[in-house]
């Protein structure tokens, strides 16, 4: 057998796969035995402005790593609440004695940091890098790379798929849930928002969340396709009074909005593996928002495959990998799934939801095991 050039080949630089191969190196696995590959430079990476909300137990497995990024947003509160229907639940911060339920953070920010970190730990980087084709043997995976124009050939014993791209564009296209939904994501500011409390709150049509974000709120308003076409169409006046309207008073009169975008919301939540390969993050589960677990159940994923791995890049790893992460991954699904489907349409589920939030909030365990799973997933 002749040796592969690396140990594990992880298929995209995101946070995700950054995070994994810089806990290989704390874990003791050899930097030069690790590759990173992805289409963009990290420069190209860290000017994404996108918002990403990460819970306490990510920003823990973060700092082992020094990925925490330096420009983020404590959330104190989370309060969860029904348009038009009583009752609402409010999780604090004090009653776990924890600094903070969650941060906000930009995309580019995080990976910046975690970018920085794995340059300084000495993880080989191939990008700008695309994954053209795949073949796995029984003993290694052949990878050929598009590296600006120039095919290049590597070998790895264990190959992790960190992105969408090659590895899932059929499989996505095979079992992907459409809820038909749209979520509209914008940055927006209001007169009276009090500090560091995040809302999510169930609208009609879906979910409306308002993340704080230094003096903004970061928005994901998700609603029907025809409802986020028409609120596209909107002037920024307009779009704000209709805000206003679906989310009420409690942050004040919204001011201010950046550029809209807009995007159709589904599921892939079926992660497969063979022998040699395996997904993490939004590679093996895309969520709907709701709740904002995507990022932080990848970073699960990645804590778990990364202890497997530096016991041996194998087969046996991998498999154990898959048996540990079930539980976690299909309670989040579950807890996702569940949550969207009944916004999907006029379900009468949706008129006991006020009700619901109302017991949450009076019942201590039920409302701390809501907490925990926010915070840190199933464990």
């Amino acid at each position: 057998m002749t040796e592969a050039d690396y140990d594990v080949a992880i298929c995209g630089a995101g946070p995700a796969g950054m995070a994994l191969a810089a806990l290989l190196v704390k874990r003791g696995m050899t930097p030069g035995r690790i590759a990173l590959i992805d289409a963009k430079t990290l420069a190209q990476a860290g000017k994404d402005p996108r918002s990403l909300a990460l819970s306490w137990g990510s920003r823990q497995i973060l700092e082992e790593i020094g990925g925490w990024p330096a420009a983020a947003t404590a959330i104190e509160q989370i309060h969860v609440s029904r348009r038009g229907q009583f009752g609402r639940s409010l999780i604090d911060r004090k009653d776990y004695d924890l600094p903070a339920l969650g941060y906000v953070s930009r995309y580019g920010n995080l990976v910046s940091a975690l970018g920085a970190g794995c340059e300084r730990a000495g993880i080989v980087s191939l990008r700008p890098a695309r994954v053209i084709a795949i073949d796995e043997q029984q003993d290694a995976v052949t990878l050929i790379l598009d590296t600006e124009g120039a095919p290049k050939t590597l070998r790895a014993a264990i190959v992790v798929q960190a992105e969408g791209g090659l590895f899932n564009e059929q499989h996505e296209r095979a079992h992907n849930r459409d809820y038909q939904q749209t979520a509209i994501i914008a940055q927006v500011r209001s007169t009276t928002p009090p500090p560091h409390r995040a809302y999510e709150r169930f609208t009609e049509q879906g979910p409306l969340a308002l993340l704080p974000q230094d003096d903004e709120y970061s928005l994901v308003w998700c609603v029907r396709p025809d409802t986020a076409a028409a609120l596209q169409a909107l002037n920024d006046k307009d779009f704000l009074s209709a805000l206003g309207a679906a989310f009420g008073e409690r942050v004040g009169v919204f001011t201010h909005a950046s550029p809209r975008l807009a995007f159709p919301l589904g599921l892939n939540a079926d992660p497969r593996s063979t022998a040699r390969t395996v997904a993490i993050g939004n590679a093996a589960q895309t969520l709907h928002p709701v709740a904002g677990q995507g990022l932080n159940l990848g970073l699960r994923d990645v804590t778990v495959l990364a202890r497997q791995l530096a016991q041996g890049a194998t087969p046996t790893m991998l498999s154990q990998f898959t048996e540990l992460r079930q539980r976690d991954r299909s309670t989040t699904v579950h807890l996702t799934d569940t949550m969207a489907r009944i916004f999907a349409n006029d379900s009468p589920a949706q008129a006991l939801l006020g009700l619901s939030l109302a017991a949450i909030d009076m019942v201590g365990p039920a409302r701390g095991l809501l907490a925990e799973l926010m915070m840190y997933g199933r464990r």
